[in-house]
């Protein structure tokens, strides 16, 4: 039977019925309706207000990383709204969901110019800024169009590749009433999983047994299809190598001979020589992006069409967008791997025949050894970059969940990190936003509040959002921060360097104007002042019982970490900016048939 209800208190219930726990969100004098229905709903949905919309959006689509599950955020009209673009965008690029929930001017009121109106092209004309950012954008204008509205909203959001959608809601909406009912509940993500068919199966079967150098290639859109077990087995029943995309790490287990890690300028050496080498790429969920294809050079990470190409996702965009495949197949991953591990049977014979791949993948491995651990047990003031990774590996649980930034310590962590759990390694990806690690952390901590919870940023990233420490310091989160200091935006320093003869501009932090002294704030107080712990290391043997400090007091803590600028991460493939020609490996080399 329908309930006379106002626009807040439907969309506050509907969140409630999908079982959505939090939203993130700021308030402002557009959404008030809509923090009174969240007021008297306390008890069943929990309203998290952190310092700045864009750090509630990554919150949110973090959140989703960790549980495949959906939270939505809430903000006003005008510039509040506004600065969710960029986790938007963030969140679409990479395959995210969160439902943005932003609001408008009274439609009385509409294009006559009301305070913070969009109006040049089109009444309370919001949804075209965030149109190109999200999967969908509906804007409701009246109580009755709201129940439609939220359904299709989270039908969208978790179908297919999932994304984030934004509900645009006037202001009247949220406070008048309409005899109205709850729509139905959506159903949850990855409750439809599309698969393949017979003859595909066949035809991948078949590629797979006329092959003698295979390798698997995994990105987001296997941790999202959750598809870590099948995947596994797949590799270990056929000795299949695994090469995995940043957001598709930990899928596999990281220790295994069998787990290459990154490909790509800034991956690991056994990665990109099985990349150049292979004769068949079975690839789950990833896109063939720039910096996993080495800016799509032959021989440098990949070699098509000399190598045969199998690509399954469940996007058909995907397929072909770089590569066009020898057989594309549109189907969820964990669905695809089941279906063909029950056509292929016992892989023991065929695993026997892969033993001169095996012998070669071992000596580039053992090469790559030689050359990189020496580094991981260097000690110096300030810190060696692979020391840094080491000591996080060494002192971190195998169940921390860590966040990055986009920077220079991105490229040392996607060469080095051995994330050992799916959905423990979040990176800002396609889009490669700053802020997203470093506000992001909040929702994984909320999204897994037992689990030890990291963000790894560069000192400029942590500087553009500091105010998370507030946040988590208001609502207890004991998430910790290791702020990469090196005094400058020195993944863009490096590459500014490196084109233009060595010349540097704006990209360096020094203090006063003669540009003699390196500066930065201090981390551990600006820490200490927000209420959480601060520490300052400056010096290798201070790291790791500041990490292990951090951990055991279960509370906010910043851990300022002075990492030696000089040194850069090994280039094993490339990546290029046209049309500056692209620089050679600096170890390895390419390969072309």
């Amino acid at each position: 039977m329908s309930q006379i209800m106002k626009g807040a208190e439907l969309i506050a219930d509907y969140l409630i019925a999908q079982g959505v726990p939090y939203v993130f969100g700021l308030c402002g004098h557009g959404n008030v309706g809509m923090l009174d229905a969240l007021y008297h709903r306390v008890d069943r949905i929990k309203l998290i207000s952190p310092r700045h919309e864009q750090c509630a959006g990554h919150m949110a689509d973090a959140y989703f990383r960790v549980r495949h599950e959906v939270v939505a955020t809430l903000t006003s009209t005008g510039p509040g709204s506004a600065n969710m673009v960029m986790p938007l965008i963030t969140a679409l690029s990479d395959s995210s969901a969160f439902l943005a929930i932003t609001s408008n001017v009274p439609t009385s009121q509409a294009n006559r110019g009301p305070f913070q109106e969009l109006y040049r092209h089109n009444q309370a004309d919001f949804v075209s800024v965030v149109r190109p950012t999200v999967k969908r954008s509906f804007q409701p204008s009246r109580v009755e169009m709201l129940p439609l509205a939220l359904r299709q909203a989270f039908d969208t959001m978790t179908s297919g590749r999932p994304g984030p959608v934004n509900i645009d809601v006037p202001f009247n909406v949220y406070q008048e009433e309409a005899a109205i009912d709850l729509p139905p509940a959506s159903p949850a993500f990855a409750s439809v999983r599309p698969a393949a068919s017979a003859p595909d199966l066949v035809k991948a079967s078949e590629m797979l047994r006329q092959s003698h150098r295979p390798v698997l290639f995994i990105g987001h859109g296997t941790s999202l299809s959750e598809a870590g077990p099948e995947v596994t087995e797949l590799s270990v029943r056929f000795g299949i190598p695994v090469i995995t995309s940043p957001n598709g790490m930990g899928c596999v287990p990281a220790e295994s001979m069998l787990t290459l890690g990154f490909i790509g300028r800034n991956g690991a050496y056994p990665a990109n020589q099985a990349g150049r080498h292979a004769d068949l790429v079975i690839t789950l969920g990833t896109r063939f992006d720039d910096r996993s294809s080495s800016s799509w050079h032959a021989g440098y990470s990949w070699n098509f069409p000399e190598s045969k190409l199998i690509h399954v996702d469940i996007d058909p965009q995907e397929l072909g967008r770089n590569y066009p495949p020898d057989l594309g197949i549109v189907a969820d991953v964990k669905t695809f791997v089941s279906q063909w591990l029950d056509v292929l049977g016992s892989g023991e014979g065929y695993r026997q025949g892969l033993a001169a791949w095996h012998g070669d993948i071992a000596q580039w491995q053992r090469l790559w050894d030689d050359y990189v651990l020496p580094n991981f047990r260097e000690e110096g003031s300030p810190l060696r970059p692979e020391f840094v990774v080491g000591a996080l590996q060494k002192t971190l649980p195998d169940d921390v969940i860590i966040s990055l930034d986009s920077g220079v310590h991105h490229n040392w962590f996607m060469q080095f990190w051995k994330a050992r759990r799916p959905q423990s390694m979040l990176n800002s990806w396609g889009y490669s936003s700053m802020g997203f690690g470093v506000c992001g952390i909040l929702g994984a901590q909320l999204a897994a509040p037992d689990r030890v919870c990291v963000s790894v940023c560069g000192d400029g990233g942590f500087t553009m959002v500091p105010y998370v420490i507030c946040t988590a310091v208001e609502y207890e989160l004991p998430c910790i921060w290791v702020v990469w200091n090196n005094f400058a935006w020195a993944a863009i320093r490096d590459i500014q360097i490196g084109m233009f003869g060595g010349r540097e501009i704006g990209t360096a932090f020094y203090e006063g104007q003669d540009r003699s002294k390196p500066y930065n704030p201090d981390f551990a107080a600006w820490a200490r002042a927000a209420g959480a712990d601060g520490y300052t290391v400056t010096r290798a043997s201070d790291l790791m019982p500041s990490l292990e400090q951090a951990i055991r007091m279960r509370r906010p803590a910043v851990i300022d970490v002075h990492v030696d600028d000089k040194v850069k991460p090994p280039s094993t493939g490339t990546w290029q900016l046209p049309p500056t020609p692209f620089k050679e490996p600096v170890f390895g080399g390419p390969w072309r048939p």
